[in-house]
């Protein structure tokens, strides 16, 4: 049934009907977000996986090296090479607009170009292992930056997502139908004036019929 807070005049069903063609447009503009979002959003789950992934793995191996470099070294040996770290980045933050979605984006810069400038100490009083462990780290460092950007932006899109589905939702079971039940409560009921004024004019004329010529119709 429809609402009793409308009033079933012309201007009331123009306006109705204006809202239901926003309201639909509106459902295909959503929906079509929405898919968008999934797909994308799908697509960064997927990557976001490979890069922890290769992350854990760097990590691990990097943990692996630096036992085995412990073991061969002593304590203070071990602190004074890695004492003062030789190369340093440089974090730039940014973002990116993905369907309406702000996501962070991260450009880093080293400090020197030479990718082999990660070493600040020198090499004849340390393992071989340690400069394993360091590059194994340097080597994942990308990832690791990549995969802090897929993580915050798989949740942003998914919070998105979640918003733009309500709003199909609401628009879908809620605005859509209740704007077309009171379009039909207001059509039946302007059909239903005009057909009672129509009686009213055919019973008037035929008072005047009756009145002018002193017979009935």
């Amino acid at each position: 049934m429809a609402s009793t807070q409308v009033t079933p005049t012309r201007m009331e069903l123009t306006r109705l009907k204006k809202k239901r063609i926003t309201a639909v447009r509106g459902h295909k503009l959503l929906k079509d977000k929405r898919d968008e979002l999934m797909r994308q959003y799908l697509d960064l789950v997927r990557e976001n996986m490979d890069l922890r992934k290769r992350v854990e793995a760097g990590i691990l191996s990097a943990n692996r090296n630096f036992v085995i470099a412990k073991a061969g070294m002593s304590e203070p040996e071990l602190h004074t090479a890695l004492l003062a770290p030789k190369q340093e980045v440089q974090l730039k933050p940014g973002k990116k607009n993905v369907m309406s979605v702000d996501i962070p984006t991260f450009d880093y810069k080293m400090r020197t170009a030479d990718e082999n400038d990660i070493y600040s100490y020198g090499f004849a009083f340390t393992s071989s292992d340690l400069d394993d462990a360091v590059k194994s780290l340097a080597d994942i460092l990308p990832d690791m930056i990549r995969l802090a950007e897929c993580e915050k932006a798989c949740q942003m899109m998914a919070s998105e997502i979640e918003k733009t589905r309500r709003r199909v939702n609401a628009l879908e079971h809620v605005i859509i139908p209740e704007t077309e039940k009171n379009i039909k409560y207001i059509t039946m009921k302007l059909d239903e004036n005009e057909r009672s004024t129509q009686i009213r004019l055919m019973k008037v004329k035929d008072m005047m019929l009756k009145e002018a010529h002193g017979y009935d119709m």
